[in-house]
C-alpha cells in the first residue's frame, strides 16, 4: 500500500482503564476528585503568583507558568476520560485523536523545557548569587517561557506531520483512555517500523537526555550548596528536593512509555494514571507545602477572596 492517506476509520474506541463497572464507579469519584483538586490548586498557584507583589521574582514566574502548563495537562485527558467512565461506548473522533496526540506533546515539550529553565533558575540563585538578578532578568524570563511552547510546538508538530497521513483501514480498538502515539500508529495498515524508531527518538531519547542532564545539573548544584552555612543549606535542600520529585514525577513515565522495548498494557495505563491525574495535583502540593511564601500569599489570596465574597 502506498503512503497516501485511504483511511476509512473515521473514529476510535477506547478499552478505558478496566470493564469492571465498580471498579469504573471508584475510579470516577477519585479521578473527579483529583481533577478539581488539580484546577483548583495550580489556579490558586497562578492567581497567588500573579497577585502577590512579594511573589513577583523569576522562581515564582517559572513556578507559576508550570501551574498554568500543569492545568493544560490534566485538562488534555481527563474530562474525556471521567466522561468515559459514564458510558459503555467510549469513542473519539479521528480528527478529536489527533487533536488529543498534538496538544499532549504541546503541554509535555513545554513542561520539560520549563523544568530546564527552573533548573537554571536555581543555579544561577544558588551558584551565581551575585548575579542572580541580572541573568534572570524579566526579559530572560520571557524568553524562556516563549521558547518553552516555541519548542513544545514544533516538538508536536514534527511528529503529527509524520503520522497524519498514515492509513487505517481496519482495527480501531486504543486499549488505553487516550491518544497518543505508540497506540496510534499501531492500528496504521502499513508498516510503521520506521515511524516507531522516529518516535522513539524524537520523545524517548529527548526524554532521557533531559532527565539526565537535569540529574546531573541538580548533583552539581548539591555540591555546591554544601559550602552554603547550615541556614541556607536547608532552604536550598528544601528547594532542590522539590523540583527533583517534579522531574522524576514527570519525566519517569515519559521515558518508560516512549523507550520500554516491552511495553505492558497494565503499566502503561498506570503510568497514564500518573501523568495525567497525579502529577498535575502533586506540584502545586509539592511547592505550596514546602514553601512557606506561597502559603503566606494564598492565605492572602483566600482572605481577599472571601472578602469580596461578602461584598457581593
Amino acid at each position: 500500500m502506498d503512503g497516501g492517506n485511504h483511511s476509512v476509520v473515521s473514529e476510535f474506541v477506547f478499552l478505558g482503564l478496566t470493564h469492571s463497572w465498580e471498579i469504573q464507579l471508584v475510579l470516577l469519584v477519585f479521578s473527579s476528585v483529583l481533577y478539581v483538586a488539580s484546577m483548583t490548586g495550580n489556579i490558586l498557584i497562578v492567581f497567588s503568583v500573579t497577585i502577590d507583589v512579594h511573589l513577583h521574582s523569576p522562581m515564582y514566574f517559572l513556578l507559576a507558568n508550570l501551574s498554568f502548563i500543569d492545568l493544560g495537562a490534566c485538562s488534555v485527558a481527563l474530562p474525556k476520560m471521567i466522561y468515559d467512565l459514564y458510558r459503555k461506548h467510549k469513542v473519539i473522533s479521528f480528527g478529536g485523536c489527533i487533536a488529543q496526540i498534538f496538544f499532549i506533546h504541546v503541554v509535555g515539550g513545554s513542561e520539560m523545557v520549563l523544568l530546564i529553565a527552573m533548573a537554571l533558575d536555581r543555579y544561577v540563585a544558588i551558584c551565581k548569587p551575585l548575579h542572580y538578578l541580572a541573568v534572570m532578568s524579566p526579559q530572560m524570563c520571557i524568553l524562556l517561557l516563549f521558547g518553552a511552547w516555541v519548542i513544545g510546538l514544533i516538538h508536536s508538530v514534527a511528529q503529527l506531520a509524520f503520522v497524519v497521513h498514515l492509513p487505517f483501514c481496519g482495527p480501531n480498538e486504543i486499549d488505553s483512555f487516550y491518544c497518543d502515539l505508540p497506540w496510534f500508529i499501531k492500528l496504521a495498515c502499513t508498516d510503521t517500523y520506521r515511524m516507531g524508531f522516529m518516535i522513539t527518538a524524537n520523545s524517548g531519547f529527548i526524554s532521557m537526555g533531559t532527565f539526565f542532564l537535569l540529574i546531573i545539573s541538580y548533583i552539581f548544584i548539591l555540591v555546591t550548596v554544601r559550602k552554603c552555612p547550615s541556614d541556607g543549606l536547608s532552604k536550598a535542600l528544601s528547594t532542590l528536593s522539590a523540583h527533583i520529585t517534579v522531574v522524576v514525577l514527570f519525566f519517569g513515565p515519559c521515558i518508560f512509555v516512549y523507550m520500554w522495548p516491552f511495553p505492558t498494557v497494565p503499566v502503561d495505563k498506570f503510568l497514564a494514571i500518573v501523568d495525567f491525574m497525579i502529577t498535575p495535583i502533586l506540584n502545586p502540593i509539592i511547592y505550596t507545602l514546602r514553601n512557606k511564601d506561597m502559603k503566606v500569599a494564598i492565605k492572602r489570596l483566600s482572605i481577599q477572596l472571601l472578602r469580596l465574597r461578602k461584598i457581593f
